[in-house]
């Protein structure tokens, strides 16, 4: 019996949510199965009613959706399918305008609350170490509780959690500011560098919505991280282009904005930006998951190409590495972005698939930057033996041994999946549950440094 093509359709869009929920890998196969024989049924029951399939297909999801997470992730995912005219599926709708005018609200507010300082005389300059200082301190505290309050708001989370949250973001400007930090002293530096990474485990844990403790949800999270990454770049160029423009115009009428663009336009857009550029991952989710894996694809022979060519020049030279606080922070930087460029290889990838070509780039990469990070630990342990210890060498020792653990166990655990000796989710899981370390020495850091070295 030939099958029509509503039910080609149908099948198809089953298909997806199914696929959807095992690469997720929190549903056991008979829970699915569970879940699919209550979507059919629901839909027969639909059609049978009167419904379109596709428009039953839509209506039985979000009934589900009602009891199952995943299932209503994949609804927000794919909420550009949603049938205007169905009164069942219309609720999505207006929810997505409700984000949107939520979003904007907190945007305006976190562009209010860089300038708030301003009322009580601390007034952005770049010529005054002390604005600079506090500025520097309380950057990440303007905006991230509003993003966190974002993800509080759309995921519902219980007021037990979003008051443990808000202690949490209290305690940290509690600390940050009560310090006695000398003015241009190298713990304020590495505490404003460090207190992001730490609270931006905050906003995972508001943005996962309880499932923090999946590898699922913390990749989720990873996603989220890398194209709000994506989106603010973007937004930002657009905003550059915006600014020329502004100040070309204006200039033809003989003024010049330039004081407007430093004092306000630059400090209250960068901002609001963050919440819109999160609110554009929410509403377009996956519109840049064909850019994700071209950009890794991109950048990872790229990048170990440089560190191999670095490598081999270091040892035809015979040349030290020049530890200065820069070139330590760019050393770093650039570690950091391996393990992001891994992160999101493993986070795009299909954990069924069969090592290929890439995978090979993947470890040589990996490899390379764990021995480059192996030279920038002999040469701060060998600053550190002649020159003495100092917050900056510290620091930078701590991340560089808590990036080796991170890129030596991803060598071993990549090596053993292309030998076909452990399954690509173990590197994964690994991934994931590194995270926290990452925020945990930051927080140490933060906490811990400025009392320990005085403050300087």
């Amino acid at each position: 019996m030939p099958t029509s093509g509503h039910a080609v359709s149908l099948e198809a869009q089953i298909e997806q949510w199914r696929s959807y929920l095992r690469r997720r890998q929190t549903v056991q196969s008979v829970d699915a199965a569970e879940l699919e024989d209550q979507l059919r049924a629901d839909v027969a029951g639909l059609v049978k009613a009167g419904l379109a399939t596709d428009e039953a297909f839509l209506v039985a999801l979000k009934r589900i959706s009602r009891t199952d997470a995943l299932s209503r992730e994949f609804a927000r995912e794919h909420a550009n399918r949603l049938v205007i005219g169905v009164s069942d599926s219309a609720e999505p709708l207006v929810s997505g305008r409700g984000d949107a005018v939520v979003a904007l609200c907190l945007a305006v507010a976190a562009a209010v609350v860089v300038k708030l300082p301003v009322l009580f005389g601390v007034e952005w300059n770049g010529d005054n170490k002390d604005t600079v200082g506090f500025y520097a301190r309380n950057l990440s505290l303007f905006v991230l509780p509003l993003l966190t309050g974002y993800f509080v708001w759309k995921r519902h989370l219980a007021v037990r959690t979003l008051c443990w949250l808000a202690l949490a973001f209290a305690a940290a400007g509690v600390i940050v500011n009560v310090y006695p930090f000398t003015t241009d002293g190298s713990t304020l530096m590495l505490a404003a560098l460090h207190l992001p990474i730490a609270l931006w485990l905050l906003v995972g844990i508001a943005h996962v919505s309880g499932r923090w403790r999946q590898v699922a949800g913390r990749m989720d999270f990873v996603r989220f991280s890398g194209e709000l990454f994506i989106y603010y770049v973007l937004i930002a160029l657009g905003g550059g282009v915006f600014t020329g423009f502004m100040a070309a115009i204006f200039r033809a009428i003989g003024i010049d904005v330039g004081a407007f663009v430093g004092a306000w336009l630059l400090p209250c857009g960068a901002a609001g930006a963050v919440i819109v550029a999160s609110w554009l991952v929410e509403a377009k989710q996956r519109v840049v998951e064909n850019i994700e894996p071209m950009l890794t694809r991109l950048f990872t022979p790229l990048i170990a190409g440089m560190l191999i060519m670095f490598l081999g020049t270091l040892v035809w030279t015979g040349r030290g590495v020049d530890i200065q606080r820069e070139v330590l922070i760019a050393f770093d930087l650039l570690l950091l972005v391996v393990i992001g460029l891994l992160l999101y290889s493993v986070s795009a990838r299909d954990p069924q698939s069969s090592p290929d070509v890439f995978d090979l780039a993947q470890v040589a990469l990996v490899v390379s930057a764990l021995v480059a990070d192996l030279v920038a630990l002999w040469a701060i342990a060998a600053r550190i033996t002649e020159f003495g210890f100092s917050p900056n060498r510290v620091a930078g020792l701590g991340v560089n041994v808590v990036l080796l653990v991170n890129l030596a166990w991803s060598a071993v655990l990549y090596v053993q999946f292309l030998r076909g000796r452990r399954s690509f989710s173990r590197l994964e899981r690994w991934q994931t549950d590194y995270l926290p370390v990452y925020s945990a020495w930051a927080a140490i850091v933060v906490i811990f440094f400025p009392p320990l070295f005085g403050y300087i």
